[in-house]
């Protein structure tokens, strides 16, 4: 895939999370790869229309429309009880039925211990696959331990998490060549859910 178009989506409640730092070093790994890139802050979401599906709010209605333009969508969420994000689920119950259909998809998690591993396989890949991702790239799930604090307040990846993330990315090259999209699709789409 040359050039994607990206949306980032950020599932993390909190301001400073390590999902946060792990969708940020994705990220920053695809700089000089993207045509463009779009970050999604769920928590930046008027709490309000997000809780009563509001997709007409203009905020929501962005996000949505940056992710039907989009060819890559990365997904960031902390684990919790062995599954992603409340927030998260919130907002990918907003999305049209097939709105990641012809999409790429990288699912990023992190949690506590390894323990969370399998929530990325059995928890978030089914409900992506449900809204249409065919192309799902390898998940990328990181412990507490793998992204330590550092003093400026971000965190420190492992390298061996660096590896495995430059892994997942190597899918990008096998998959499906970015959608012609004609001008003005998204926002068509957009119209169509109101």
């Amino acid at each position: 895939m040359s050039h994607p178009h990206i949306a980032a989506i950020s599932g993390s409640p909190s301001l400073r999370s390590r999902s946060g730092a792990l969708l940020q070093l994705a990220l920053m790994r695809l700089e000089g790869e993207a045509a463009s890139q779009h970050a999604i802050h769920l928590r930046e979401l008027p709490p309000a229309a997000l809780l009563g599906a509001d997709a007409g709010q203009a905020q929501i209605r962005a996000a949505i429309e940056a992710i039907a333009a989009a060819d890559l969508v990365v997904v960031a969420t902390p684990i919790y009880k062995a599954a992603y994000s409340g927030l998260l689920k919130t907002f990918l119950d907003l999305l049209p039925q097939d709105a990641l259909r012809g999409k790429t998809v990288l699912p990023l998690a992190t949690g506590g211990s390894s323990a969370h591993l399998l929530a990325l396989d059995y928890s978030l890949r089914p409900v992506l696959s449900a809204l249409g991702a065919r192309h799902i790239l390898d998940g990328v799930f990181a412990t507490d331990a793998q992204l330590q604090p550092h003093e400026t307040g971000g965190y420190v990846p492992e390298a061996a998490l660096l590896q495995r993330l430059d892994r997942a990315l190597q899918g990008l090259a096998e998959a499906p060549l970015p959608r012609c999209r004609p001008a003005g699709l998204a926002a068509a789409g957009a119209a169509l859910m109101r």
